[in-house]
């Protein structure tokens, strides 16, 4: 989800559920270490829980980043091994990092030893290099020597303290698919992570991918101890309100948009006031309104007026769609 849920995408998503852990987009431990550590870690007070997830494979690094991570307030520190992306790979750290189990280990003991909040993993169920003379048949056999590199890599993380496995239930493609390939080309293999869970019976699994509505994911919290949505939650956000209604009857009613958008409003006037820019955070909220009437006019209103020179927060209320602009 880089360049998806930063700071303002996760404030905007914590009004949907107060109970979902969120997580940042992947932020690489290099990045942490020579760039400006305030504006990479800062984060509203009201995104928590919140994670940071940390790219790199170098364990002092890792470890520097994970402790100001901790510093900064984050609730738990995640590492990507599971990114398949051109760049990602050539920097040696996401999926490419799922052949160094020991590596991967390593990293994981220097973090666990430099802070005291949750580390975690994030990996697929086996990764393919895109040099493989079928590349589409590989993604599609899923063999028992999968299935051991897999265990083998889970056992290594857990062994070095990573406290859950957060398992893309798909491999990767290392080059030669793009990553939104990645997402759908190579098959969902649930009945893997499955079988990692049922292997792996002390340390909490969470499946991630291809989970679309409220009764899949209560399918698989049938089995698993957690569910990851990405780009679902994105583009459809009342989906995170109505699982906390389905898992936590009565501890929060449905928002409204309105409501949404009236504390949004609040947050854009803070940030406006702090030095931001209106449209970095109105672009995450042109779905709000999808299926209402008005939604095409309150996404042209938001993201044309959002760019105007003078915007101010009022645009939020202005482009709420006549139909739903509440009564005086």
């Amino acid at each position: 989800m880089m360049d998806w849920t930063d700071r303002h995408c996760r404030y905007y998503l914590r009004g949907f559920s107060p109970d979902t852990l969120l997580y940042t987009e992947m932020i690489t431990a290099a990045a942490i270490l020579r760039g400006d550590r305030a504006r990479l870690l800062g984060f509203d007070s009201g995104e928590h829980p919140v994670a940071l997830q940390l790219g790199g494979s170098e364990p002092a690094n890792l470890a520097v980043a994970a402790r100001a991570g901790e510093d900064a307030g984050y609730d738990e520190i995640n590492l990507n091994c599971g990114c398949p992306s051109d760049r990602v790979a050539s920097g040696a750290f996401g999926a490419c990092l799922m052949l160094e189990p020991a590596l991967v280990a390593d990293c994981v003991a220097a973090m666990r030893a430099a802070v005291k909040i949750p580390v975690t993993v994030k990996m697929r169920i086996g990764v393919v290099k895109a040099s493989a003379r079928d590349v589409r048949r590989a993604v599609a056999d899923y063999g028992e020597a999968d299935y051991e590199a897999l265990r083998h890599f889970v056992a290594s993380v857990r062994d070095a303290g990573c406290e859950v496995a957060i398992v893309h239930a798909r491999k990767a493609v290392l080059g030669g698919l793009s990553p939104k390939d990645n997402r759908e080309v190579p098959p969902l293999r649930y009945d893997v992570v499955r079988r990692i869970k049922e292997e792996f019976t002390s340390l909490p699994v969470i499946v991630n991918g291809g989970l679309r509505d409220a009764e899949a994911v209560i399918d698989a919290l049938g089995w698993c101890d957690g569910v990851m949505l990405g780009r679902e939650a994105y583009h459809r956000p009342f989906l995170l309100a109505e699982l906390q209604q389905m898992l936590s009857p009565g501890a929060a009613a449905v928002p409204t948009r309105e409501a949404l958008v009236a504390r949004m409003e609040d947050y854009a006037r803070r940030e406006i006031a702090a030095g931001g820019r209106l449209s970095a955070i109105t672009r995450h909220m042109l779905g709000l309104y999808s299926g209402q009437p008005g939604a095409r006019d309150y996404r042209r209103v938001l993201s044309e007026g959002a760019r105007a020179a003078g915007a101010g927060p009022e645009l939020l209320r202005r482009a709420i769609p006549p139909l739903n602009q509440p009564s005086l």
